[in-house]
């Protein structure tokens, strides 16, 4: 009985893993706060594969994502450019929703935003980057 119990415990967990999303994050080597938003979306089931790199930068770019938009990392998840602390609920949105569009961004690094916690939380947007290049506003964080 144990046996059984055991190999349906791993089909689950198998299953699992292979449906959770993966995501490419292109970061520097030294940055902490990437870090810990690579911590914050495993935390909400995501698999990330993180790449340490010269110049994240350069990635943005070959990305799509324009320089306005511009954070300290750039992910990729089906497709999807993700730039900046991207909280993880805003990314499982827009993997459900799928809308033509480069990505997701949040700009700088807004204190309070997934890696970036601390002793005060200021209000930042989070922009869905169009296939054009212009934005709108995706979510908002903190007061208005």
């Amino acid at each position: 009985m144990k046996r059984i119990t055991v190999a349906i415990l791993l089909s689950i967990q198998a299953t699992a893993w292979a449906a959770s999303p993966v995501v490419d994050v292109y970061k520097s080597a030294t940055c902490g706060c990437c870090k810990e938003w690579i911590k914050h979306l495993e935390k909400n089931g995501f698999t990330v594969h993180a790449h340490e790199v010269d110049n994240p930068s350069d990635y943005r770019e070959k990305f799509g994502i324009p320089q306005r938009f511009g954070s300290c990392h750039t992910g990729v998840v089906q497709g999807y450019a993700l730039e900046g602390h991207v909280p993880a609920a805003d990314i499982q949105r827009l993997l459900k929703q799928k809308p033509k569009a480069k990505g997701l961004a949040v700009p700088a690094m807004p204190m309070g935003s997934p890696g970036m916690e601390g002793p005060r939380q200021d209000p930042y947007d989070v922009y869905l980057v169009k296939q054009d290049g212009n934005a709108t506003i995706y979510n908002h964080y903190g007061p208005k």
